[in-house]
């Protein structure tokens, strides 16, 4: 679940959601600086569903009794969120067994990532166990892979970690975008046709519940890329865990836009 504050209270987008919102970044992308997605059908839909994992937790969202709204995806257990990812690329593989393999990549990246876990012994050994098995089935499904005519020559290290970081990319973009800009903001390590970048981003305008952003250098294949997605919004907070989430069945959905544009 993402948050984004607002003056009547706060939105709570779901991650699969938010996913959707990469998805749709990722079919906009590229250009002659940024380069082609490869294999770009498999690429987007590996964007698109890289919080599939989600599914399930977000129907029955858990509440924060410290916030009173539901939890955020940063506040939840270290066990909580293993259970969470420990069956995102079993539910992606059905779809595609490369988008499969890039949402167990993008898994595994944020274990490596962030290292918090790493205050607790317990953590340590449920992240451990996790990123063995994440990583055995991504050696197991290259191997696939490089056995598939069509796939061979997209299962290179360097074209998988190029597509790895693109997810990443769209993923911090999707959050910018979710949490609403407020201030200038930078993501970095995006890939470019022969190289990486870092992405600049400023507020243009905001109006109701839409944002127009600027990002230099441009990324997209045209000059202006709309993305839409959707939240639910809560006007105060709660103290039972019932009653949140029967507000959040109700009829309490928000449309949401943001404009991207060159600077």
């Amino acid at each position: 679940m993402l948050h984004r504050f607002s003056k009547q209270g706060v939105i709570c987008i779901t991650q699969p959601n938010h996913a959707w919102l990469s998805g749709q970044l990722a079919q906009a992308w590229g250009n002659e600086t940024f380069g082609q997605l490869f294999p770009r059908k498999e690429v987007c839909l590996g964007a698109e569903q890289h919080d599939i994992g989600w599914l399930g937790w977000e129907q029955a969202p858990t509440l924060n009794p410290q916030t009173g709204y539901p939890h955020s995806f940063k506040e939840l257990s270290t066990q909580e969120h293993i259970n969470i990812w420990s069956g995102a690329r079993k539910s992606a593989l059905p779809l595609s067994r490369y988008a499969a393999l890039l949402v167990s990549l993008h898994g595994t990246r944020l274990y490596e990532k962030y290292t918090s876990w790493q205050n607790s012994p317990t953590s340590t050994q449920i992240v451990g166990d996790f990123l063995k098995r994440e990583y055995a089935f991504q050696k197991e499904i290259i191997a696939i892979l490089k056995n598939d005519e069509y796939y061979a020559p997209y299962v290179t290290p360097e074209v998988i970690e190029r597509n790895r970081k693109l997810v990443a990319t769209w993923d911090a973009l999707s959050i910018i975008c979710c949490q609403g800009l407020s201030h200038d903001e930078e993501v970095t390590k995006v890939p470019t046709s022969d190289g990486e970048t870092t992405l600049k981003l400023s507020l243009i305008e905001e109006k109701d519940y839409h944002q127009c952003i600027g990002i230099y250098p441009w990324p997209f294949q045209q000059d202006e890329v709309t993305v839409i997605y959707e939240g639910r919004l809560l006007w105060q907070p709660f103290n039972d865990e019932k009653a949140m989430r029967e507000a959040l069945m109700g009829d309490c959905w928000v449309s949401l836009s943001t404009t991207l544009k060159a600077e």
